[in-house]
């Protein structure tokens, strides 16, 4: 049984690795950091190049913008969970997401490029309130004003 955990299938990965804005000054160093952590959980890189650098859509961890990675890599099953157990350890590194890569060949991770962020769509709910008529969006309500000439209940 012992033999069988030496032969472990290796699989391969692709990871996108998530740096705070400020890595984009030391692009090389967070690709190392990204090769040592990989490296360490007996992972093979096949490829690792930055992919871009963006606002992000929400704040994680205090930051605003980010650098993100990418990295293919042929690994054991097991060592996904060291790996993303390292970056959530990590001071350097703000998130980290790997997903099986097996339908990959070596050419189309060359051609990976950032995509075009496309304006977002608007939900019916972001929409500013429907105003119905004249003076009533000054007022603050859709109900008229009561007359003073016939008091409410008396005809």
């Amino acid at each position: 049984m012992a033999e069988k955990s030496k032969k472990e299938k290796e699989n391969q990965y692709e990871a996108m690795f998530l740096f705070p804005a400020g890595a984009a000054a030391e692009v090389d160093a967070s690709i190392k950091t990204v090769t040592g952590i990989i490296e360490r959980h007996g992972g093979k890189i096949i490829l690792v190049k930055k992919w871009d650098e963006r606002k992000l859509m929400y704040e994680i961890k205090k930051q605003k913008r980010g650098l993100y990675i990418i990295a293919y890599f042929n690994a054991p099953g097991t060592a996904v969970t060291g790996i993303e157990r390292d970056v959530n350890l990590s001071e350097e590194i703000v998130r980290v997401l790997v997903t099986d890569a097996e339908h990959l060949n070596k050419d189309e991770m060359d051609k990976v490029e950032p995509q075009p962020i496309q304006p977002r769509e608007e939900r019916s709910w972001d929409r500013p309130a429907m105003s119905f008529g004249g003076d009533d969006s000054r007022r603050g309500g859709g109900r008229p004003e009561r007359s003073e000439a016939a008091p409410a209940g008396k005809d």
